[in-house]
């Protein structure tokens, strides 16, 4: 009969990923307030324009290409490739990294560009999301770098994917809360 629950059949979610989804969820409900005061603030008239680092492209495309690897490891985990779970996770780690450094980097173009944490209510707001995002990001590097080690103890494959996974969701989120963040600061500078 349409509508009746079918007994027998319990769809539940690992606690471990909806605890992750939790923490995902508050991360959003951050940015989204952050988000939200900043165009308040903008709005008041001290607002000073400024010019975003050149880094911030370059940082972009990093963290796209450290999605699509991401990905590539867990199809890699799917599929049983331990050797590509490895490259693929390694290389993830690596351009995580170099991300973070052209982050730090960009901030130094701000500095150059006369643009300091306090002051400038706008150049403020960058430091808050970018800082915010990089020490989302090294919670993340750390989580794959522990997936990244189970992958060399053989413990990541088609039968063990909970933890590459979350890995995987974490990871994607972190790219499109970046990508988020840039196209919000282009479009409301």
């Amino acid at each position: 009969m349409t509508g009746e629950i079918e007994t027998g059949k319990v769809r539940s979610m690992h606690p471990q990923k909806f605890a992750m989804w939790l923490f995902l969820v508050s991360v959003v409900m951050i940015f989204v307030s952050l988000s939200s005061a900043y165009v308040v603030k903008m709005s008041i008239g001290d607002w000073i324009y400024i010019e975003f680092p050149s880094l911030f492209k370059i940082t972009t495309a990093i963290i796209i290409l450290s999605s699509v690897t991401m990905h590539f490891a867990y199809i890699s985990a799917k599929r049983n490739n331990i050797k590509n779970i490895r490259i693929g996770l390694a290389i993830t780690a690596v351009l995580a990294i170099a991300f973070m450094i052209g982050q730090f980097k960009a901030w130094g173009q701000l500095v150059d560009g006369g643009y300091h944490f306090v002051g400038n209510p706008a150049s403020s707001f960058i430091y808050v999301f970018t800082g915010l995002h990089v020490v989302h990001l090294i919670g993340a590097v750390i989580f794959l770098l522990i997936v990244l080690k189970q992958a060399f103890n053989y413990k990541v494959h088609s039968k063990s994917l909970l933890r590459i996974e979350m890995c995987t969701t974490f990871w994607h989120f972190l790219g499109g809360l970046w990508l988020f963040l840039y196209l919000f600061l282009i479009f409301n500078n």
